[in-house]
């Protein structure tokens, strides 16, 4: 039997939270991004997308198509806080989610909507859950792969419903323009409509076909492409394990982008997000590893190890900047990505020892730290911690 995989996409979710936050700007044409000569355009509300203004778009052209539009440079503390709410939110509903981004995931649904009379109404009654206790808006994509129901989850905003079913795949498909098609980059698309290629159904034919030219485009991404194109490919929702090796977030961004304070932004919520995490779980890591996926779909995988290991937020984001500085290279970067690595837990960790320490009080320490530890790793968590540790938060505002 299919699996049924769910992609649920926050619809302008940047402008969704300013307008919780200021609800004065609803119905209004607002653009997130800066201003002057050098802003560009993050994303807009719908009302400033009828203008022509788009993501990626100088700030001052998106002015000049529409001069009353209302620029928020953008507040990515609140960003990251109503995307952990939607992502517990969802929670509710299934434990097999894969986060996509700050503002998407998969999520696989089949227990819960195999034997579901009305999938339809079962959905809306989520999205309107979602709008009432989260205040967010979001369309859904149902499919048997992540490939279907990310397409399915793009064609009807907002507020959207879209099955596709392998059935209707040639259907629902074969008209979109190739543009459309998720994974194909914005300078792949122009060279397969100069080979004639403008729609999916067009890219179909070729590649049942096995047309030669068309695998020498794709190479090896050829395959995976094929599988998409007729209704397969992946079904599994990638979910972290409980106790990782490593602790990593990214995001897609809503444009690919080669501007260093732009990246450097997302860095920012992504080295909070991690942070956050591996002090919940009571891990600390030796390295900070910072992931680029260009727009060519080519990943820069580079990280540093650093002097002793740690979980804090202002090292991992620092570490992250340098390596982003030195490896941007005015790339058009699609995706970014935060991970903090070789994770122990923060009780297993014992400074180097001098010969002044006392070694009676030192090893009386780790033995609690070793019962503290096989503690948390029974429960599954960190619920247990010496009173000093408690006490030394408290001290420093945790």
């Amino acid at each position: 039997m299919s699996k049924i995989i769910l992609h649920i996409d926050l619809n302008t979710f940047f402008v969704r939270c300013e307008e919780l936050v200021n609800p004065s700007l609803e119905g209004k044409a607002v653009i997130i991004g800066h201003s002057g000569r050098g802003g560009i355009v993050s994303t807009c509300s719908y009302e400033a997308r009828k203008y022509g203004v788009h993501s990626g778009q100088p700030t001052f052209k998106a002015l000049e198509l529409c001069p009353n539009a209302i620029v928020i440079h953008g507040h990515y503390d609140l960003y990251s806080r109503k995307s952990k709410e939607f992502f517990n939110f969802v929670k509710q509903y299934s434990q097999i989610i894969e986060k996509a981004s700050i503002d998407e995931c998969y999520v696989d649904m089949t227990k819960q909507l195999s034997h579901e009379k009305d999938v339809v109404k079962y959905l809306k009654d989520f999205q309107n859950k979602l709008l009432e206790n989260v205040g967010l808006k979001c369309s859904i994509g149902v499919a048997p792969t992540k490939f279907l129901a990310k397409m399915a989850s793009d064609m009807k905003k907002p507020m959207g419903i879209t099955i596709i079913r392998r059935r209707d795949v040639r259907k629902m498909l074969d008209p979109l323009p190739i543009s459309s098609f998720y994974g194909i980059g914005k300078k792949t698309a122009p060279r397969l409509e100069e080979m004639g290629i403008r729609t999916i159904g067009d890219l179909a034919v070729l590649i049942n076909k096995d047309d030669f030219e068309t695998k020498q485009a794709f190479g090896k991404f050829y395959y995976v492409i094929k599988d998409w194109i007729n209704g397969y490919g992946s079904d599994e929702v990638d979910v972290e394990p409980w106790d990782p090796k490593s602790i990593g977030h990214s995001t897609t961004f809503v444009r690919d982008s080669s501007d260093y304070d732009e990246i450097r932004g997302y860095l920012k919520d992504l080295a909070k997000e991690v942070s956050d995490e591996a002090k919940e779980k009571g891990k600390i890591g030796y390295n900070v590893q910072l992931v680029l996926k260009t727009n060519e779909f080519k990943t820069i995988n580079r990280s540093v190890k650093l002097s002793k290991p740690t979980n804090d937020f202002e090292t991992i984001f620092n570490e992250a900047s340098i390596l982003l500085e030195k490896n941007l290279n005015h790339q058009d970067i699609r995706l970014c990505g935060v991970t903090l690595q070789n994770l122990i837990y923060a009780s297993d960790y014992v400074e180097q020892l001098s010969i002044f320490d006392n070694y009676d009080e030192i090893n009386e320490k780790n033995a609690t730290k070793d019962l503290i530890r096989e503690l948390n790793r029974k429960m599954k968590g960190a619920m247990f911690m010496r009173a000093s540790d408690i006490l030394k938060e408290n001290k420093h505002g945790h």
